[in-house]
């Protein structure tokens, strides 16, 4: 018995040495990888936004805002009334159509029929959630939205493809 308990005595202080933390199998990427990954977005970012300047430039019949959120914008219909714009909580009420920079119906207004949207509530195209709030109602606005601030890198899995700028013309129906 006085055996047994000195053997167990034995491997409790033996397996109770000094414990070694483990290494990383695969250590932190480097951080050129994540310079390289910065410097191809800045590059895709920048042609995405000459090709978009390309089209209103070439649109001349309209006259398109720059948005501090990085979007632009021509209004179609002004309200020039003291109308309230959209707040965050807000229910509206609006139709949108979504084409490609060249003007070709990706989704058309009649496909997306009336959506209502609570404004900074739900998810929505970044972009398009921005740009309602700078309406009133009865406006009508076309939006060229960069794919950052669209469907991003992985496009919405059916028409839209990966980094695809789209234009918008979004017209706000009801404010609740």
């Amino acid at each position: 018995m006085k055996i047994n308990f000195l053997i167990c005595i034995c491997f409790l202080s033996l397996g109770c040495s000094k414990v070694e933390p483990r290494k990383p199998i695969n250590p932190r990427p480097s951080s050129t990888i994540l310079s390289k990954t910065v410097a191809e977005s800045i590059r895709l970012n920048t042609v995405e936004n000459l090709k978009i300047l390309e089209v209103i430039k070439a649109d001349s019949s309209k006259k398109y805002q720059v948005s501090p959120n990085g979007f632009w914008y021509s209004y179609v219909t002004k309200i020039d009334e003291n109308r309230q714009t959209p707040k965050t909580g807000n229910e509206v009420t609006f139709e949108y159509n979504i084409t490609d920079l060249q003007g070709a119906v990706i989704y058309g207004k009649d496909e997306l029929g009336l959506k209502k949207y609570k404004v900074d509530k739900e998810d929505f195209i970044s972009g398009l959630q921005s740009g309602i709030k700078l309406m009133k109602m009865g406006e009508t606005i076309i939006f060229v939205i960069p794919s950052y601030n669209a469907f991003g890198i992985s496009g919405d899995g059916n028409r839209i493809g990966i980094n695809q700028s789209i234009k918008s013309t979004v017209t706000l129906i009801n404010i609740k």
